[in-house]
């Protein structure tokens, strides 16, 4: 056995101190030069080695020594006032000594300090902000969620949204100031970190946020893995609060969600963004409009969803509670714990039940004296019956599968849906009632599009080719489409329902110039839905309902079926025209701004009660019903 010698020992403890860091090597080094000047000290003592200068031939005590020998390591100008040859030499060797030892701490403390100041680039300082809004991950979607949490944190006198992704924090922040320059009153912070390490958890301090977004990343091959393993660590956490956190995370896959659900129990609500993305596509290519005013709902600006107790409307109907606000719609009830969209207008609110309204802000949720309804300008024209449907889908993604489960739940017998895409042929499944028929074509071909006869389908579809193309690919293939379905449109004067997909928002405002009025934007609607959640988890159960082939949902009905021609009313008239069809009016579409989107392309959700309109032939009612 081969014996370990004096300078490996040594080479072995010296690496041992080098790894401490910086205060190791700067006690090291002063043990070093505390040896050195000791050591000459005793020399000159031990040799009497005395300056010329000192003219009773006394040498200094060891202390002055000491004190000599430790100014001239420090400064290398005190040995310019020495005079003597053998006195200069040990003192010229402490003056080396100390310039070595000084410019070696200066490397040490410049070499921490830039260390220290990496670190803090890098954002591993734990965040000690409180209530804030915690978001981790990091993919195109933090930018509408911080865009809209920062108009929902107008009213707030602090607010901060506080970021923790495993990223580069300069890059993020820089990003982050490209897209968002102007973030108001809200302080964002970002660090670095991966979410799913504890420690690198107990950064973002997720014990005192107010709320937690989980976002899924971008490109990977199992990106839902990640939300449930990053909701685990909440949850799971031995650091972990006593309370309930309020987590709202995304969710791609429907099969993960009874994983997600065991992860998150009654702290997580999750957005399932393929399925949110597939109800309101089939819902929009139905009913022009649509999306604007799921777009109005969701997001923060203008009008939005509100949860409101109201003592003095005990005992009234809910047909009375939607009379009694000129400024806000009231569109629902909770009761025990239970969402009620569109209830019965014989339903009693009652001690501890909420009205679910839509208003512009919380502060204009006040009362005001009851409206009279014109009775006489109620239409008693009956109800519409519905026809089969011809639907054409231009493009191909995953989605389209349960796209097509959604629709057959609502066409009548005897629909037909047709699919063009430049795609192997996908295997469907099989609905009855709803034939399927798959065209391999180019979507941008106008002969294809031609040959199809676009213009004597009821709806169209353009989907994005989300695992085909990248996201601009994508979308110029759907600008392309949409501009040959527009002149196709100018030439054969048939006006067309479209609702077509954007994978990134700001391509949405290229293709206004198609004058397409239906936009479904994946990433901005789930970033909407994600911001809302956040905020108030009640909207889960609200959004849920809505979005849903169950229960009540939004319609966009023609004005015909409420008020008679030629009318001029107030919404008060329209609530209750309404009312009588077993529906809760929330606004009207004009039709003569369906094509102008400075004008929200004529839909009006929450109008003001009072004023009176004269509806025009072609004007809608937007309305919530069970069919």
């Amino acid at each position: 056995m081969n014996k370990t010698s004096f300078g490996e020992k040594l080479r072995y403890w010296f690496d041992g101190v080098m790894s401490k860091g910086p205060g190791a090597l700067v006690g090291l080094l002063a043990i070093a030069t505390l040896i050195f000047i000791v050591a000459v000290a005793l020399i000159v003592q031990l040799f009497q080695v005395i300056s010329p200068e000192k003219h009773d031939g006394q040498i200094d005590d060891f202390g002055e020594l000491l004190w000599g020998n430790l100014m001239r390591a420090m400064d290398a100008g005190t040995v310019a006032g020495d005079s003597g040859f053998w006195f200069r030499v040990p003192m010229l060797l402490v003056t080396l000594f100390g310039i070595l030892t000084v410019a070696t701490l200066i490397g040490i403390v410049s070499t921490a300090f830039n260390t220290k100041i990496e670190d803090l680039r890098k954002g591993r300082s734990r965040v000690i902000e409180s209530d804030h809004t915690l978001i981790l991950g990091w993919s195109a979607k933090v930018f509408p969620i911080i865009s809209e949490l920062v108009i929902a944190n107008e009213s707030r006198k602090k607010s901060s949204i506080v970021i923790l992704a495993d990223g580069d924090k300069v890059e993020m922040e820089e990003a982050i100031h490209a897209e968002l320059p102007d973030t108001g009153k809200t302080k964002i912070i970002v660090r670095s970190g991966d979410p799913m390490n504890l420690r690198d958890l107990e950064i973002s301090n997720p014990h005192t946020a107010r709320s937690i977004i989980i976002l899924a990343p971008e490109g990977g091959s199992d990106p839902d893995s990640i939300v449930i393993k990053t909701a685990l660590a909440l949850t799971n956490n031995p650091q972990r609060k006593s309370d309930d956190y309020h987590i709202v995370g995304e969710v791609q896959e429907p099969t993960n969600m009874e994983a997600a659900r065991l992860v998150g129990r009654d702290e997580a609500h999750w957005v399932l963004a393929s399925d949110l993305i597939s109800r309101i596509t089939v819902q929009s290519c139905r009913q022009s409009g649509l999306s604007v005013v799921y777009t109005e709902l969701l997001d923060f600006s203008g009008d939005e969803v509100y949860f409101t107790t109201q003592p003095s409307l005990i005992g009234k109907t809910y047909f009375d509670a939607q009379l009694a606000f000129t400024d806000v719609s009231v569109f629902g009830l909770v009761k025990g714990g239970a969402v009620h969209l569109n209830p019965d207008p014989t339903l009693l609110v009652e001690a501890g039940d909420e009205l679910i309204v839509i208003a512009e802000d919380d502060s204009t949720i006040t009362l005001a004296t009851p409206g009279a309804p014109d009775a006489a300008a109620i239409s008693d024209h009956g109800t519409v019956k519905h026809a089969p449907e011809q639907t054409l889908v231009l493009g191909y993604n995953a989605g389209l599968h349960s796209m097509l489960r959604e629709l057959s739940e609502y066409v009548a017998p005897g629909s037909t849906v047709s699919v063009l895409a430049d795609v192997e042929k996908p295997v469907f499944a099989d609905y009855p009632g709803m034939p399927i028929t798959y065209i391999h074509g180019d979507t941008t071909s106008r002969a294809v599009l031609d040959a199809l006869k676009v213009e004597t389908f009821d709806h169209i579809i353009v989907l994005a080719y989300k695992e085909e193309l990248d996201i601009q690919q994508a979308d110029t293939k759907t600008l392309i489409t949409l501009l040959q379905l527009r002149d196709i449109e100018a030439k054969t004067g048939v006006e067309f329902n479209i609702v077509s997909e954007m994978l990134d928002d700001r391509n949405r405002e290229l293709a206004e110039v198609t004058k397409a009025d239906d936009f479904i934007v994946s990433d901005k609607l789930i970033s909407l839905m994600l911001s809302q959640v956040s905020e108030n988890k009640q909207l889960t159960d609200v959004f849920g309902t809505l979005f849903s082939s169950a229960g009540s949902e939004i319609y966009l009905r023609p004005v015909e079926l409420y008020i008679r021609e030629g009318s001029t009313v107030d919404f008060y008239t329209v609530l209750e025209a309404a009312r009588r069809r077993g529906e809760t009016a929330i606004g009207f579409r004009i039709a003569a701004l369906s094509r102008i989107s400075a004008s929200d392309y004529g839909v009006v959700v929450n109008p003001k009660k009072a004023e009176k309109r004269a509806f025009a032939p072609g004007d809608k009612i937007i309305v919530l019903a069970e069919d």
